[in-house]
């Protein structure tokens, strides 16, 4: 197995690669602030990226902001390129775990879990995007477990939330749970709320690949997951949720592709009963749904062809009502935003048959936390590294490509992830 400890030639346990994006700049930040939670109470980290005058401002900005100047001195920092196979592999030969924040991982992402792969480092990303995640596992699974390798995709808001939030829920559930429904919402203070259109380009192109996504999946030749109790209702694309008491739409992000692959592994790798899961988010009142269904025909529509892609690029305030930018959300919009996921959960009692008869039994759980892009996505990204660093013992008994659930549903991620602010409770 890879190494979870430094060594002289490997002298990083974390390494940020794309450290002065937008997120990255985020995540520099989380790993100062936490870097006392490392191995044996300190972390030796660095940054990495094509330039290093930007690198040495965001680590200067981050000392600035949290008034720690010994950072300027204490963080090193690396110059790679994902263009330069060389340079990724001299990163990766010296890292313990590389935190890849460099998107469209469709893009950029592969070259980084290559590298990785071949020289030793364990990988996560934040990637929200399933094309990418699910190729990643095609591709270089096998290797990665020859290697003892772990790469571990979506460990941001993107899918830590959800995938250990049905985690969660199943080990509070006395019994066997058998499917969960989450509802997600998000509030916006007086300032209102922004999202990098990093996320926004992430959106068109995945979108537009749909075709390619299915055609990936057919290439695993999965057998259909048993369903065990009832079988989960699917929603309309638009409904008024009682859950929520507002609209809602089906979640179209990554989170039920991820938490699907987790129940899948549980249910081949460990024989556990898989639970079958339903996504949605609320939007809000009726004002929200015209705004939503203008903005989706009209995104639907230009996604399809080459130079709507690039008005959708070129102009995502104006195509997503100002919900996405190109210079993303300020500090106080982030400081006034924050995330609610309710998860509505059925099974069998402990004294049932799972195999007759209806549900007997349910329970209420919820994740919530800060604002999800920039401040819990660094939070649950920063906890999976040193969660991994810390707690190797509990993790797959060999390396892979994993999902956040596969690779921490026997650590304490959810324990760190409360005392960080993203809290886990039962209703």
């Amino acid at each position: 197995m890879a190494a979870f400890s430094t060594s002289s030639s490997r002298p990083y346990h974390i390494i940020i690669f794309g450290a002065s994006g937008f997120t990255g700049q985020f995540v520099v930040e989380e790993v100062a602030r936490t870097a006392s939670e490392g191995p044996k109470g300190s972390l030796k980290w660095a940054v990495a990226g094509r330039n290093r005058t930007r690198l040495e401002k965001v680590v200067e900005q981050a000392a600035e902001t949290l008034g720690m100047p010994e950072l300027k001195s204490e963080v090193d920092v690396l110059i790679a390129d994902v263009s330069d196979p060389d340079s990724l592999a001299a990163m990766c030969k010296q890292a313990v775990i590389v935190l890849s924040c460099v998107g469209p991982y469709r893009f950029f992402g592969e070259p980084v879990v290559k590298c990785c792969v071949e020289n030793g480092a364990h990988c996560l990303d934040i990637s929200g995007e399933p094309q990418f995640l699910e190729s990643m596992q095609l591709n270089y699974h096998d290797q990665a477990a020859k290697n003892g390798v772990y790469i571990v995709g979506s460990c941001g808001f993107d899918s830590i939330p959800a995938d250990m939030g049905v985690i969660y829920t199943r080990d509070q559930f006395k019994g066997t749970l058998t499917a969960i429904e989450s509802f997600l919402t998000a509030n916006a203070g007086p300032e209102g709320s922004k999202l990098h259109d990093g996320t926004w380009q992430s959106a068109i192109y995945g979108l537009a690949d749909s075709q390619k996504l299915r055609s990936l999946r057919k290439k695993f030749g999965y057998k259909p997951l048993p369903v065990v109790g009832a079988k989960i209702k699917r929603r309309g694309a638009l409904f008024y949720s009682n859950e929520v008491q507002q609209y809602a739409i089906p979640f179209m992000g990554t989170d039920p592709s991820v938490v699907k692959r987790t129940q899948r592994y549980f249910h081949e790798e460990l024989n556990e009963t898989p639970v079958q899961y339903g996504a949605y988010v609320g939007v809000g009142g009726i004002s929200n749904v015209f705004k939503l269904v203008f903005a989706g025909l009209m995104f639907w529509f230009l996604v399809k062809f080459s130079f709507g892609r690039n008005l959708l690029v070129k102009f995502p305030g104006f195509f997503s009502f100002g919900f996405f930018s190109k210079e993303g959300p300020t500090r106080k919009q982030m400081e006034g935003t924050s995330f609610h996921f309710i998860f509505f959960g059925e099974g069998y009692t402990e004294d049932q048959d799972p195999t007759e008869g209806k549900p007997n039994a349910k329970i209420r759980t919820v994740v919530k936390g800060p604002e999800p892009g920039y401040i819990a996505t660094p939070i649950a990204m920063v906890q999976a590294a040193i969660t991994m660093l810390n707690e190797s013992d509990s993790l797959p008994k060999t390396g892979g490509v994993y999902t956040p659930g596969a690779t921490f549903a026997k650590t304490t991620l959810i324990d760190r992830l409360n005392k960080h602010g993203i809290e886990f409770s039962v209703l």
